[in-house]
């Protein structure tokens, strides 16, 4: 084998279809786009969205809700993953970095801990947010709470 021998694979490559080319090839004329309307002109672009002067889908639907702009969106973790965490790592201090290596969490995330489940080892928690569950259940076993 050889560069001089080389070649696609069986049905991977296809013939251009070449068009307007005079009316000897079947596709001259027209050249396959036609008659008349926008859509046989050169340089024809349709807005996105339009539907042939029918009023569109977005503007048939109502607006509404809103987004507020000044939410801070938390990664949630619960303390009960927390103890699963502890005890799987042997840890006494949970941080960020602990949580991004388990997979947990993303670099980029701020972080909340909530109270849902139990704890029983003494931990000290480094977190952004604490719902005041989670503060109860950490220092209840002796631990520390940390806030960023």
């Amino acid at each position: 084998m050889d560069l001089s021998n080389l070649k696609p694979a069986a049905g991977s490559t296809h013939k251009v279809k070449r068009i307007g080319r005079g009316q000897g090839s079947g596709k001259g004329g027209t050249s396959t786009r036609g008659h008349k309307g926008a859509k046989s002109r050169s340089g024809f672009k349709s807005k996105i969205g339009f539907e042939g002067g029918q009023m569109p889908l977005q503007r048939r639907l109502p607006k509404f809700g809103f987004k507020n702009i000044n939410r801070i969106e938390y990664k949630a973790i619960n303390v009960g993953m927390l103890q699963e965490l502890a005890e799987k790592n042997n840890l006494t201090m949970i941080d960020k970095d602990v949580l991004i290596q388990a997979g947990l969490m993303s670099k980029n995330d701020l972080l909340k801990i909530l109270g849902d489940g139990t704890l029983t080892t003494k931990l000290e928690v480094k977190a952004d947010a604490f719902s005041a569950k989670a503060v109860e259940a950490i220092e209840a076993v002796g631990g520390t709470v940390v806030k960023l």
